[in-house]
Formats: structure tokens, C-alpha cells, sequence
């Protein structure tokens, strides 16, 4: 991981103004600690109540996984640079950056297409979900996501490296990114950007073709309930994921698939900041307040805590 033009990059950020700055920190620094607290309780949550190893809590402990690092890989260096005024970042130190960022971004989605599934079948075929979401079955799921995930950006990151920085190394961006990249580069982009366009293609029309047909197998299903109380039931077992989606492909969608992102940093990076802190905060909260199970586990580990501190 050597450029041979450039061994450091100037990231600017999202502003120059001090006050900005310190309103920014604060604001980031809450929502990565309710995003990192948020989401081990979830991951706790799953190891220790017994009601909680069923297949849809076993996906739930990973993305919740994933969300962490994927916010982790980004904020705490913004953080840094806002708290230090230190705006520099290493070339090698820039390229593991996108690296781990693309990766959990991109194994996101191919978990949200398991987790769909995983619905599916819980709703659609109840008496055989035992046997078809087996332990076997859901740590293959898991592996091959990301498993998926790595095939999807080496492509694009093997000819990233290839990029040559003869003429600026400042990224206008609060991290290393790849448009923000491809504008300063001196070299011919136009291969990467065909690359990064084809693999978020594959990865969004794969990933969103097996959600909205496991959920239109789901809806179709439920309206055959004779009771409203099972639906009702069936649908809240749904909502919250169908909330995470409309909000994961919603963002990737805007950045990724725009064709004109690439002149519109100053607008992909506040979009950008947005998926990758207020997100993985909301999410966890989007799961426990919609779900009674989560609900039930936390309280039950609270009361737990509360008698043992007593005794």
C-alpha cells in the first residue's frame, strides 16, 4: 500500500468555524456512545436470555456487530480531528479506512437480505422454520455475507490503489471515501467509478430483489389470517426491519447511485455523516421499542443487576 505520490492526506471536514466544530463533537460523540452502548446491549441481550437464541436474534446480535464497527471505523477519527485540529491522515492509514468501511457497509446489506429471509420463512412456513433455520444454516448465512461483502470491494479497492495523487492530497470529506478520492486523482477514473457503479448495482438489485420478495410472500401471507390479532403480531415481528431497510437503501441509493455524486461532495458528506452516526443509533432503538421480547430481556437483566447489587 504505497502511492508514490502522496503519504498523507488533509481531510477538511464538514467546517472551519471553532463553534461548529464544538457543536459537531458534542453531537458526535453522543450519538457514536448511544450507537456503541445501543447496540452491545442488544449483542449482550442475545448471549445471556435464553428467550433470545431463536435464528431472528442470532441476525440481529451480528448486525448489530456490524452497525458498531461500521461507525466505529469512521467517527472516532472525526472525533480526533475535531478535538486536535489534527487533520491529517496516512495514505496506508486512508486505504484501511475505506476498506473496513465499504466492507461492513456492504455486508450490511446482504445481512438485511438473510434477515428477510429469515421472516419469511418465520411467518410463511412456521412449522418447518426449526429445521430450515438451523445453527448450521444461519452461520453459513452469516459467513457467506460476508463473505459477499469482501468479493464486492476488492474489485473496486484493488484498482483504487492503482489511483496516483500528483496534484492535491486535500479530500474534501471528514474520512476516506472513494468520490471524494476520484476528484483529486490525476488519474483516469473512469474504469473505478464504471467498477464501484456495477458493484453497488449488483449488490443493491441482489440484496433488494430477495427483501421485497421475501416481503411480498410475507404481506401476501399475513392478509390470509383470518384473525386481525395475527396480523397485528405478524407485522410488528416485521416493522422494525422493514423500517431498518427503507433507511439503509434509501442513503445508499442517494450516494451511490446518483450520477452527478460525484460533484456534489458538500451534499454526500453531510448524507454521509448522517448514515454513518445517527443510523446505527436509531436502529437499536428501533428494534427494542418495537419489540416486546427485547423489551422484556432488557427489564429482566436490569432486575437481575438491581437484586444482585443488593445483596
Amino acid at each position: 500500500m504505497r502511492n508514490g505520490t502522496v503519504t498523507a492526506f488533509i481531510l477538511l471536514g464538514l467546517t472551519d468555524d471553532p463553534h461548529l466544530q464544538v457543536l459537531l463533537f458534542i453531537f458526535l460523540f453522543l450519538t457514536y456512545m448511544l450507537s456503541v452502548i445501543g447496540n452491545l446491549t442488544i449483542i449482550t441481550l442475545t448471549f445471556v436470555d435464553s428467550h433470545l437464541k431463536t435464528p431472528m436474534y442470532f441476525f440481529l446480535k451480528n448486525f448489530s456487530f456490524l452497525e458498531v464497527s461500521f461507525t466505529s471505523a469512521c467517527i472516532p477519527r472525526y472525533l480526533y480531528n475535531l478535538a486536535t485540529g489534527d487533520k491529517v491522515i496516512t495514505y496506508n492509514a486512508c486505504v484501511i479506512q475505506v476498506f473496513f468501511i465499504d466492507l461492513f457497509g456492504v455486508t450490511e446489506f446482504y445481512l438485511l437480505a438473510a434477515m428477510s429471509y429469515d421472516r419469511y420463512v418465520a411467518i410463511c412456513k412456521p412449522l418447518h422454520y426449526v429445521t430450515i433455520m438451523s445453527n448450521g444454516v444461519c452461520r453459513s448465512l452469516i459467513i457467506c455475507c460476508w463473505m459477499a461483502g469482501l468479493c464486492v470491494i476488492i474489485p473496486p479497492l484493488s484498482l483504487g490503489l492503482k489511483l496516483e495523487f500528483c496534484d492535491s492530497n486535500i479530500i474534501d470529506h471528514f474520512g476516506c471515501d472513494a468520490f471524494p478520492l476520484m476528484k483529486i486523482t490525476c488519474s483516469d477514473t473512469w474504469s473505478i467509478e464504471q467498477t464501484v457503479i456495477i458493484c453497488a448495482v449488483l449488490t443493491l438489485n441482489m440484496t433488494l430483489t430477495c427483501v421485497v420478495l421475501s416481503y411480498a410472500y410475507i404481506i401476501r401471507t399475513i392478509f390470509r389470517f383470518p384473525s386481525m390479532q395475527q396480523r397485528k403480531k405478524a407485522f410488528s415481528t416485521c416493522s422494525s426491519h422493514m423500517i431498518v431497510v427503507s433507511i439503509t437503501y434509501g442513503t445508499c441509493i442517494f450516494i451511490y447511485m446518483n450520477p452527478t455524486a460525484k460533484d456534489k461532495v458538500n451534499i454526500n458528506k453531510v448524507v454521509s455523516l448522517l448514515v454513518s452516526s445517527i443510523s446505527p443509533t436509531l436502529n437499536p432503538f428501533i428494534y427494542t421499542l418495537r419489540n416486546n421480547q427485547v423489551k422484556k430481556a432488557f427489564m429482566n437483566s436490569i432486575k437481575r443487576v438491581a437484586l444482585n447489587s443488593t445483596k
